[in-house]
């Protein structure tokens, strides 16, 4: 093996069986998707993910229905119930993301005005709508 491969092979003894249970509920519950859990966990093959899906999943595998075929009303659910909760954790890191701007915004404006009122200079400037600033004009001969 060459210095620049740090490719190691890995068995399903390596991964203990919580982080297995783990990964299966994380994407049955629609946390992860199995690429998502194979980046998150450094799990190098997506079939074995699959494997554990199987083998320790809700889901019944030997009677799954072809995608091609209707969903059944109780499919069609969980698949909104899974997307609602997807949505619900996606909202919930947006209003956090906003809470932060928010507060950033807020810390900004105080820093401007302390700094407005230690040097005694005017930062912010209040120009009337429609008039442009005087310092560009300045710079510029027809």
């Amino acid at each position: 093996m060459d210095e620049q491969s740090n490719y190691v092979k890995r068995t399903q003894k390596d991964y203990p069986l919580s982080l297995k249970i783990q990964i299966v509920k994380d994407i049955e519950s629609g946390e992860l998707s199995v690429t998502e859990s194979r980046k998150q966990y450094g799990i190098q093959s997506h079939a074995t993910v699959l494997g554990w899906l199987r083998k320790y999943g809700n889901f019944d595998w030997e009677n799954q229905t072809p995608s091609n075929m209707p969903k059944t009303p109780e499919q069609r659910i969980m698949e909104l119930e899974a997307k609602i909760k997807l949505l619900e954790k996606q909202k919930a890191q947006l209003e956090n993301q906003n809470h932060i701007s928010d507060s950033k915004a807020i810390i900004f404006d105080m820093m401007i005005d302390l700094a407005e009122k230690e040097y005694n200079i005017d930062i912010r400037k209040n120009l009337p709508p429609g008039q442009s600033n005087p310092s560009v004009k300045k710079g510029r001969k027809a």
